[in-house]
């Protein structure tokens, strides 16, 4: 791509569990296309390509039994077959907003004792995101509504926070912490990170995660 034409930017939110990352992610696509972007939402895992259909199968099936490592090179192959797809749309102007990522990734099996650096070298290569939004839920005791997928429990869920908090000084990284917050102020904190991008035309090259 050339560097002077205007692409699309692609803008991560992350969190963990029921920290309100779906109803963000919904609602700034819902703005963005009420403005006139061009404008399309990932979620990770996507469960509907062949990759990700196995990763629901592991997700909601307990008895199905993979090693930390298996699980997680799965999650990060999910992401590499939408890598070239999410370049493309950056490419030609589309907004990208991703619900879960490569952080996500590193942090839930990081969270489980694997080596930081070896789940992080996976995602090498990967689109890296020109905004982070993570949605900081500090009183986990203030979490409900839980599923019956395998890492929706409270006591790994803390794991994974300590995980993320190793990003938080991360270039483009953003945290809103979401306690006792409505819907409504959580969304204009998200916004008024993500109308600068997009007010004004990227040019850069997409970076890649190192």
């Amino acid at each position: 791509m050339k560097s002077n034409m205007a692409r699309g930017n692609l803008i991560l939110i992350e969190g963990l569990d029921r920290s309100g990352k779906t109803t963000q992610t919904t609602r700034l696509v819902e703005t963005l296309q009420r403005k006139g972007k061009e404008v399309e939402l990932i979620k990770f895992p996507d469960r509907t390509t062949p990759i990700g259909r196995l990763i629901n199968a592991y997700l909601v099936d307990k008895s199905f039994q993979l090693s930390d490592q298996s699980a997680h090179l799965l999650f990060s192959a999910n992401r590499w077959e939408l890598a070239e797809q999410i370049k493309q749309k950056l490419e030609n102007g589309t907004n990208i907003i991703l619900d879960r990522y490569v952080y996500s990734g590193i942090a839930y099996t990081a969270a489980k004792g694997l080596d930081f650096q070896w789940c992080k070298n996976c995602d090498i290569g990967l689109p890296k995101p020109d905004l982070i939004i993570f949605l900081n839920l500090i009183n986990n005791e203030t979490r409900s509504g839980f599923g019956d997928e395998r890492y929706e429990i409270k006591s790994f869920q803390e794991k994974v926070k300590t995980q993320f908090e190793l990003f938080f000084n991360e270039q483009n990284w953003h945290t809103i912490v979401v306690d006792h917050q409505t819907i409504e102020q959580v969304e204009d904190k998200v916004w008024k990170l993500v109308f600068p991008l997009v007010d004004h035309e990227t040019t850069t090259p997409i970076d890649l995660f190192k």
